[in-house]
């Protein structure tokens, strides 16, 4: 294959060559086709192979989750549509977006906030309400 780059964004982007891709039969749609036509794609990504960083790399094994190998591959499976064509642009769809979620920043921590004062009277005056209504549902003494 050529030197060609697939852009995941974030200013990264995986090489041609780390893709690897196999055509299997697939079920589902198609009829009497499908048992004939090996349609569904089998694409696999050699991800410590690649030049992402490691940070970035260590994430999209984590997103990959079962589609991921104890080899470092991610593995995608595509059969969805009922031509090659349309499998093959989904099955990398899909890689690119994972790629991409891999890709983005993690979110700074949370800040942690004390309750105002008044939050804190107001919740324990309802707690207080709620303690009396449940009190007078027991029973009627006989005085």
């Amino acid at each position: 294959m050529s030197d060609e780059r697939i852009s995941i964004g974030h200013g990264l982007s995986i090489r041609n060559d780390d893709l690897s891709e196999s055509f299997i039969r697939a079920a589902g749609p198609g009829g009497q086709n499908v048992n004939k036509v090996a349609t569904a794609v089998q694409l696999r990504f050699d991800l410590l192979a690649s030049d992402l960083p490691e940070a970035v790399q260590t994430r999209a094994l984590r997103l990959a989750g079962q589609r991921g190998t104890k080899d470092g591959e991610i593995l995608i499976e595509a059969n969805r549509f009922r031509t090659q064509e349309r499998n093959r642009a989904d099955a990398r769809e899909r890689l690119v977006d994972l790629l991409s979620k891999a890709a983005e920043p993690p979110p700074p921590p949370r800040k942690k906030t004390r309750p105002t004062k008044g939050s804190v009277e107001r919740r324990l005056k309802a707690k207080a309400g709620r303690s009396t209504v449940k009190r007078m549902r027991g029973r009627v003494g006989d005085d």
